[in-house]
């Protein structure tokens, strides 16, 4: 029986048989419905998964017309960063860096944004910043966003004044660490409206919130306020919400947003509460299991997506690189790897972006 070359979730090479990939594809597409109460990929939509894997070529894509706009959360520092396992180390700054991702890579967008990736830490440093976005405006054409996390653990003691409810819930401390995440939650916001209206101020085309809910409800319940209060302030900013995972940890488990509660959320009703709030461009993030194969984490993803995308009112750039939409855990994902979740995410799931 021919066996078929694949990968499995954490990027090793795998050969399979058709029979096992469509079994995989099913199954994962069977796990993405029963968790987030969606229906599950047709019959047609999961023959479309199977022949993409059973494509001999390492690199497939879409037709001619049926491309997708590009969004980022700071590609360009994989030019000049280099953290052992992934980037580059490059000799050149950040704009250079934007300068690649525009002129060589063609991306439909650009980001700027620093290498400690949260506004709590760009706060301070708010007008260097300031500068180096208006020398990106200035060279290129392209869109531009700044981009950074909420990142509500950097609050918590020991990096911030609130008490860590990872402390405080051990310790019984229930009401403590549910004060802990709502005072965390509202200085948050206050950082990010600070930084977000300094750099509209710039000239900023966007601002991204990536890597949202990272720290569980009261990290989304953070970025929503502030994507509605920036709104309010800045009405030309469009703005991009990115998400760390295709479920919200209840880590408080109260917290709502316009009367629904945050916790237990999937992208298909987390993408209602970014455009109630006022966001421009959803992020989908669902996660990749290492011990399962691509095929039945792709299928997973491309389920969910396709969900969100139904439920949608704004467009959605799906997360697909290391980790996330179907994609391998690995620092510099595989070619073969990358452009199948980006032809299933755009076909199957009909994103707006990637």
């Amino acid at each position: 029986m021919p066996t078929y070359r694949t990968r499995t979730g954490d990027g090793r090479l795998v050969d399979m048989t058709r029979d096992e990939i469509r079994q995989d594809l099913i199954a994962g597409s069977e796990d993405a419905a029963d968790r987030g109460k969606i229906p599950p990929l047709t019959e047609n939509e999961i023959d479309r998964l199977l022949d993409l894997f059973l494509d001999p070529a390492c690199v497939v894509g879409v037709p001619a017309g049926s491309q997708v706009v590009t969004t980022q959360d700071a590609g360009n520092q994989r030019f000049d960063a280099d953290s052992g396992s992934c980037g580059l180390g490059l000799g050149m700054g950040r704009i250079e860096g934007l300068h690649l991702m525009e002129r060589a890579f063609a991306q439909d967008t650009i980001e700027l944004g620093h290498i400690d990736y949260s506004y709590k830490v760009i706060k301070p440093i708010v007008a260097q910043e300031q500068a180096h976005l208006e020398r990106a405006l200035l060279s290129t054409v392209a869109p531009v966003f700044y981009g950074a996390m909420p990142n509500l653990g950097l609050y918590f003691a020991p990096d911030g004044p609130f008490g860590n409810p990872s402390d405080l819930l051990p310790a019984g401390k229930v009401k403590e660490a549910l004060e802990a995440q709502e005072e965390a939650s509202a200085h948050a916001q206050r950082d990010m409206v600070f930084v977000g209206t300094r750099l509209a101020d710039s000239g900023a085309d966007a601002l991204n919130l990536d890597t949202t809910g990272a720290a569980g409800d009261a990290d989304f319940h953070s970025a929503l306020n502030t994507v509605e209060e920036l709104k309010a302030k800045r009405p030309h900013l469009a703005l991009e919400v990115g998400m760390a995972s295709e479920f919200v940890l209840g880590m408080h488990g109260g917290l709502q947003y316009k009367g629904e509660r945050l916790a237990g959320m999937y992208p298909h009703d987390q993408v209602r509460m970014v455009a109630e709030a006022g966001g421009d461009i959803f992020g989908p993030v669902v996660n990749t299991n290492t011990g399962r194969s691509m095929p039945w984490n792709l299928a997973r993803s491309v389920c969910f997506v396709k969900a969100c995308v139904e439920a949608a009112t704004i467009p959605v750039h799906a997360n697909v690189g290391m980790g996330v939409g179907g994609i391998p855990v690995f620092d510099t994902p595989a070619v073969d790897a990358v452009t199948r979740a980006s032809v299933a995410m755009v076909e199957i799931a009909r994103v707006d972006g990637l």
